[in-house]
């Protein structure tokens, strides 16, 4: 059986430390700041877990013969690659696509480490297959940490002012490593039970110390997350924040405090060319950032619906230029699914494992950072002063006075003008919060800046064809003439 949100909300009362505010939090399960987005998290377990959706959500573990959640498949053709796809789309309309760091991103970085795990030498790879196998089996929600403190960027890892400022080992004995320093973004901390400790930015020889990959319990001795500000605390009420009072997964700084690893959770110690391995010599980098564009394909849908939303309550849904701006619109929504498609489509083996195309998944990546800021710049145009002109609360309906008021000034012709505030309430928390802000700011950056990806575009593109063309057509012609 599938485990149920139920299950998921008591492994999370594990007595981690969590710091909000200048304060610990001791249960934040409950806490104001955390409990609705964390139980927006169990209903994702609760939703794989229901009977009419396990055969969609679920497959049958190898090793014990239960439903686990088809974030662990491992796709060997392209049939498979969809049917994983096509539960992972479903987990994403539960949040419309805002969950950026759900259970099946990081689900999808050690799934694809595993299909490499032969690169992670003897010990390495033990341990990485023997925690593959119990996070599945277990249905674990893990998250990651894998950049270092911006601090200086002009220097790397090992130049810092702090040596441990980035985590690295500061001891290793028969049992495991001692790890020290901070790594972010630990985005979803309250509703993960584990994090991998890792590095993606490239290491110099001289910082094996910082070469490690291992997987902590977020309530290991040592373990001290840092969390920003909880946009959730500050949402007045589901009507008036519709998202950031349920979807709000929270990223915190990671400190490790002179933290205990056993060998069986470190798949990475002191190499720091298979510290960048891990992520490009396996499909992890790519099947993870698939993960990401299977998410935004959603939330762009999402989006679209909202933008088509609000040009019909604003009575101006038959003027030319804004059926302009929602036909670009509805073609970048399309873009985005057409390339997912297009990666599936072209998918390729790995050893017996089918992933997807990597050429054309980097391609979507460097088209969808700068167009996601263009397609919200496009809602805020055809939203105009409606996303800044509400009522100040839910409690405004509740005084006659003002809701009369409220019932003069909020016209639409397709709808009253409680449903026209509950639209523009909607769309204000989709772009223009903190929360919202906090999303656009999280999908131009979440794999870096955009020269990192188009750095990857050109790392993976088919230049030997593209070249190729070019030289068949330069040998048609010489000084004198065509051939």
């Amino acid at each position: 059986m599938p485990k149920s949100g139920a299950e998921h909300l008591v492994s999370l009362q594990d007595g981690r430390q969590i710091f909000l505010d200048g304060s610990p939090i001791s249960d934040h399960v409950h806490h104001p700041a955390f409990r609705a987005s964390v139980a927006s998290a169990a209903k994702m377990f609760d939703f794989q877990a229901a009977p009419e959706n396990q055969t969609k959500m679920t497959f049958v573990s190898p090793k014990t013969g239960e439903r686990v959640s088809r974030m662990w498949q491992l796709p060997t053709c392209y049939q498979d690659l969809v049917e994983r796809r096509k539960a992972l789309e479903a987990w994403a309309e539960l949040s419309c696509g805002f969950f950026g760091r759900s259970p099946d991103h990081v689900a999808s970085a050690l799934s694809a480490m595993y299909m490499g795990r032969h690169l992670f030498g003897d010990r390495g790879e033990r341990a990485l297959a023997d925690y593959y196998e119990f996070a599945r089996d277990n249905d674990l929600y893990l998250t990651y940490a894998i950049i270092s403190p911006q601090a200086d960027r002009s220097k790397s890892a090992g130049e810092q002012a702090d040596e441990f400022l980035a985590a690295g080992v500061v001891g290793k004995d028969a049992e495991g490593i001692t790890v020290r320093g901070a790594k972010m973004l630990a985005t979803a901390i309250p509703m993960a039970n584990e994090v991998m400790v890792a590095a993606i930015q490239p290491l110099k020889p001289g910082e094996e110390k910082y070469s490690f990959t291992a997987m902590v319990p977020l309530n290991a001795k040592g373990v001290k997350l840092l969390s920003r500000k909880s946009f959730e605390a500050s949402a007045m009420s589901a009507f008036d924040n519709p998202l950031s009072s349920a979807f709000d997964e929270n990223d915190c700084v990671l400190y490790l405090d002179d933290v205990r690893v056993s060998w069986n959770r470190v798949f990475v110690h002191g190499d720091i060319k298979l510290a960048q391995a891990q992520w490009h010599s396996t499909p992890a980098h790519v099947y993870q950032n698939y993960q990401c564009q299977v998410r935004l394909a959603v939330k762009m849908r999402f989006l679209l619906g909202l933008a088509r939303k609000i040009a019909e309550t604003n009575g101006i849904i038959e003027i030319a230029p804004v059926r302009e701006i929602l036909g670009q619109m509805a073609a970048e929504t399309s873009m985005v699914q057409s390339m997912l498609e297009a990666m599936e489509i072209t998918g390729t083996h790995y050893g017996s494992y089918f992933v997807p195309d990597g050429s054309r998944l980097y391609s979507a990546m460097v088209l969808t950072q700068q167009r996601y800021p263009k397609f919200i710049g496009h809602l805020r145009e055809l939203s105009g002063g409606g996303m800044i002109m509400l009522p100040s609360s839910v409690n405004d309906f509740a005084n006659a006075e003002i809701a009369g008021l409220v019932g003069k000034t909020q016209r639409s012709p397709v709808t009253d003008a409680k449903g026209r505030v509950k639209l523009f309430k909607l769309a204000w928390d989709a772009v223009g919060s903190e929360f919202g802000s906090r999303h656009l700011q999280y999908e131009m950056f979440y794999a870096g800046a955009n020269m990192v990806t188009r750095n990857h575009a050109f790392r993976t593109a088919d230049w030997k064809s593209s070249i190729g063309m070019v030289d068949r057509f330069m040998e048609t012609y010489d000084l004198a003439g065509r051939k």
